[in-house]
């Protein structure tokens, strides 16, 4: 299981039991919250065409959570009106940037109620709530949330780069939380 710490604000995980997969995925959200560190409201809200502006990234990736570890694996959904305002296909929106941060907090730790449960056996069912049911694995739904992360992360880092901010993580980050590990 993963133990969540409180530190400057913000919340780290503790890797424990948790399936290295998972691992995965909270260190690309870890590497895209570092990404965000200094960004204003207003930076967070300018959109440089033909991309999307930073906020929208943030509420788009807590979309996506939600919909696969929220609605499809726990029959809930806490942000109704998210998908609305940021989903895929939706008309382009400027959100502000606290209220997407804490929709994102919100959905990732409800999200992590069913990621940090678990093992290797489900990771090739198929999640079914109702009559929907995921096109994909939950393993391969893993990943594609890990390189949805990686995408925004360096479409996120471009956008600030073009907005002239400074300082700026130049490569991946402290790795100490998700080393390889075998998992059998």
């Amino acid at each position: 299981m993963a133990q969540r710490l409180a530190g400057n604000g913000r919340s780290s995980i503790i890797y424990g039991m948790t399936h290295p997969l998972v691992t995965q995925l909270h260190f690309a959200r870890s590497e895209f919250m570092r990404c965000l560190e200094g960004l204003s409201d207003e930076d967070a809200r300018k959109r440089l065409l033909p991309m999307n502006c930073i906020s929208w990234m943030i509420g788009h990736l807590a979309v996506q959570e939600q919909f696969y570890w929220i609605y499809l694996a726990q029959g809930k959904v806490i942000k109704p009106k998210l998908y609305e305002l940021v989903g895929y296909g939706r008309p382009a929106s400027t959100p502000p940037l606290d209220e997407m941060l804490e929709a994102w907090q919100a959905i990732t730790a409800v999200a992590d109620d069913y990621l940090t449960t678990l093992t290797t056996e489900p990771l090739t069912t198929h999640l079914t709530q109702g009559e929907t049911e995921s096109r994909e694995s939950v393993g391969t739904m893993i990943l594609r949330t890990t390189y949805h992360y990686w995408f925004h992360t360096g479409e996120a880092h471009a956008i600030r780069q073009q907005l002239g901010h400074g300082e700026l993580p130049q490569f991946v980050g402290n790795m100490e939380t998700a080393v390889y590990r075998p998992h059998g």
